[in-house]
């Protein structure tokens, strides 16, 4: 005959009934492990109670705000970083700030416009724009372009 798992069995000896407390001074009963007298022997007391003392969740500061799940977070970049990257002007795009170390990989561009481009003709490609950057970009004869 084979082996199969329906037919294991414990040892004999291996498993006790349980011990049905409270159920008469013969058999395990009167306080019925619960002690004696007290909150804790007379009814179920939730585990977060702490005998008076101020709860833990009142004691612990309330959040402030949230944090939307969605939420959009740019790199920036201002114009006088980008002038002094690229001299020469040209085309410019989120990969070739990556590259020069403005920016990390991977994550939206936006271009702000502290600072000034100094005459320099700059094609920017980027996922947004400030408005003064933008202003400022045309006004040096370049172009923005938003990806």
């Amino acid at each position: 005959m084979t082996l199969k798992v329906h037919h294991l069995r414990p040892a004999p000896g291996a498993h006790t009934k349980k011990t049905r407390v409270g159920r008469g001074e013969g058999s395990k009963g009167k306080t019925a492990g619960r002690g004696t007298k007290g909150s804790g022997a007379r009814v179920q007391v939730s585990a977060r109670f702490e005998g008076g003392q101020t709860p833990l969740f009142m004691r612990l500061p309330k959040l402030s705000g949230f944090t939307p799940r969605n939420k959009v977070v740019f790199q920036v970049v201002n114009l006088d970083k980008i002038a002094s990257l690229f001299p020469d002007g040209g085309s410019i795009n989120p990969d070739s700030l990556a590259d020069a170390g403005a920016v990390r990989r991977g994550q939206p561009v936006k271009v702000l416009g502290t600072g000034e481009l100094g005459g320099v003709q700059v094609q920017v490609h980027a996922h947004a724009f400030s408005s003064s950057a933008a202003e400022k970009i045309a006004a040096a004869g370049g172009s923005t372009t938003q990806i």
